[in-house]
């Protein structure tokens, strides 16, 4: 049972949910087959309010009915418009699920890439040496909790190696009322020590020039489709959603 993973494409409740419907209780101690039963009949009358529901095609029919490969499960196969397929019902035969999958048919997503020459470098405000060789860039919002976390990290990491170079994309998000006076007002003097105070939460001194720069760096966001922060993009394009302690973002960092 362990090497399948349940795949709930549509949870289709057949029938009102009771607390023990998957509890176990009277659970046989042998074969299934012994304390549960599906005839075929019973099978057709669940794709009867399948086609009901539209969920199948008015021409669709019960080929066979056996134990599915995880346990407590009928395997109902169905045939419509030439193809063959399954369902799958619990014992309780309240619910209907959709699609199980074997583990190890399932690999892992590919990792999204953008073009990182499209990411104007030198607008960006860097933490670390500029002519490091490994460059991360680093979409960020001082009143975001995870980008404070991420800020502290991207420090211990540059503590410990001089071949990597942060360019922080400063990327106010709208829920965070004061995040943009606050990026502004760091882009227009491009100062460090104002970059830490905003990420440590206090106050900085109001902006002393235009706001060209804070609306270019969301627009650059909302192109690349960078819902959120932190959003980090390697050299070779790799993005990477969220935080990382800086252990294993220098370990991603050096990923090939």
């Amino acid at each position: 049972m362990k090497k399948y993973f349940l795949i709930i494409a549509g949870l289709l409740l057949l029938m009102p949910l009771t607390s023990n419907a998957f509890s176990g209780q009277g659970g046989c101690g042998g074969n299934c087959i012994d304390c549960h039963k599906l005839e075929k009949k019973d099978a057709e009358a669940v794709l009867n309010k399948l086609k009901d529901a539209k969920n199948l095609p008015p021409g669709a029919e019960v080929k066979d009915v056996k134990l599915s490969p995880v346990g407590g499960l009928w395997q109902i196969d169905v045939e419509a418009d030439g193809k063959r397929g399954a369902v799958y019902l619990d014992f309780s035969k309240k619910y209907l699920i959709g699609q199980i999958i074997p583990l190890e048919v399932i690999k892992p997503a590919e990792q999204r890439k953008v073009d990182f020459s499209k990411i104007p470098l030198k607008t960006a405000v860097v933490l670390g040496p500029q002519k490091a060789k490994k460059k991360v860039a680093v979409f960020t919002d001082p009143d975001c909790p995870y980008c404070r976390k991420l800020h502290d990290e991207m420090k211990q990491v540059l503590a410990k190696r001089n071949d990597v170079a942060f360019y922080l994309i400063l990327n106010p998000l709208p829920m965070h009322k004061d995040a943009y006076k606050k990026v502004q007002a760091v882009l227009c003097e491009k100062s460090l020590t104002l970059l830490d105070e905003a990420f440590a939460g206090r106050a900085v001194a109001e902006p002393k020039c235009s706001n060209e720069q804070v609306e270019k760096n969301i627009e650059l966001a909302k192109s690349l489709n960078f819902g959120g922060t932190p959003t980090l993009v390697r050299g070779d394009g790799t993005v990477l959603p969220g935080y990382l302690p800086a252990e294993q973002l220098s370990n991603w960092i050096d990923e090939k």
